[in-house]
């Protein structure tokens, strides 16, 4: 009988890196380092939130996870089975126990396909049922994410944003997929819309036992989804804990600059909070700084920061940061090793679980 406290995804040390050529040979001269060394957990009936900035590399992780991208390096594990060098031929066979969620419904939905032939596309490759059963299944779909099935005859155009996002949804849901990547789902939508797909997604996952990769820029629905969340930055996650303790104590720089930013409905709490910005851009991820990554914009930063790359330190239960402001060698003046030309050798995030995870029907 399997283990309900395991993992359902395990990722350790994943790395996405997309080579840069250059001259008339076109000779490889270095990579975008999109991902860098990211590692977590996620258990069943689960909501992982992965935040950052754009351009941190949420959504590179998110598609490498599922193997929609070729992974550079490391490990991805879907319910104990190593998929991260499998063949596409076998990996076939895994698509449905994993779908996503893409970010804009417009440009994921072919526009000369109907809302029927949308959802049934996933049935058409993957089952043997007859169009009876198909057309039903359908119907199902339908009514699960609230569209009605008078629609199933029209094309996206025909739709609002939320709407054909609904469409996304029922076609991800279509194979009984127990694990689902979000990729922004809500970001190309209204504000009055994003509450709607969000309280869905609850709902369907309580009803069908889903577990999420939820990545967004938005905190505050974030904080509202998701069970535990990790923040990237530069193709690194600097944070990752339990998300009352996130929004309460944020132990990295970079989580509590973001945290500020994030609107404030009492206009008291608003006055009071002080606002961090960030001086400077993002750095170059096929440049990334001497050290660590954040060091070129980080208020507190030390000299060590800018030599040695910290490592990801359990700080409280379920409380993970990499920052040397956590680390007591270092806060106590103890010699760290600089890394050489390769960068120093980093351990994949380890994960811990403090709060329980939703439970599934």
């Amino acid at each position: 009988m399997a283990d309900a406290s395991a993992p359902l995804v395990s990722v350790r040390d994943l790395k996405v890196h997309f080579p840069i050529h250059a001259g008339l040979l076109r000779r490889r001269v270095g990579a975008v380092k999109a991902v860098d060394g990211i590692g977590f957990d996620i258990r069943p009936g689960e909501t992982l939130g992965l935040v950052g900035e754009s351009g941190c590399g949420k959504s590179t992780a998110g598609r490498a996870v599922l193997r929609l991208l070729d992974v550079t390096e490391g490990s991805i594990r879907v319910e104990g089975t190593e998929i991260a060098r499998m063949p596409q031929g076998e990996l076939r066979r895994l698509r449905p126990r994993m779908q996503m969620v893409f970010q804009d419904p417009q440009a994921s939905l072919d526009p000369r396909m109907t809302v029927e032939a949308i959802i049934r596309e996933p049935l058409d490759e993957h089952t043997r049922l007859t169009r009876a059963e198909k057309r039903e299944r359908v119907a199902e779909l339908m009514d699960a994410v609230v569209l009605n099935r008078g629609f199933a005859t029209r094309f996206p155009h025909a739709f609002s944003g939320g709407q054909r996002q609904r469409i996304g949804i029922a076609r991800a849901l279509a194979l009984n997929p127990r694990f689902v990547v979000c990729d922004e789902p809500i970001a190309a939508l209204d504000v009055s819309i994003q509450a709607q797909v969000v309280n869905l997604l609850e709902d369907l996952q309580e009803r069908l036992g889903l577990t999420y990769l939820f990545i967004s820029h938005d905190l505050s629905m974030v904080r509202h989804i998701a069970t535990r969340v990790a923040v990237m930055y530069l193709g690194r996650i600097v944070e990752m804990q339990a998300r009352e303790g996130l929004f309460a104590e944020p132990l990295h720089p970079y989580t509590r600059a973001l945290l500020s930013a994030v609107n404030e409905p009492d206009p008291v709490a608003a006055r009071t909070r002080r606002r961090i910005v960030l001086k400077g851009d993002v750095p170059s991820p096929a440049n990334p700084p001497r050290g660590c990554n954040f060091c070129t914009r980080c208020p507190d930063a030390m000299p060590v920061c800018r030599e040695v790359d910290p490592a990801t330190l359990e700080v409280g239960p379920g409380r993970w940061v990499a920052c040397h402001l956590h680390d007591p060698a270092v806060m106590r003046g103890q010699p760290t090793r600089p890394f050489g030309a390769e960068g120093p050798t980093r351990r994949a995030s380890p994960t811990a679980y403090d709060t329980p995870a939703r439970s599934a029907t």
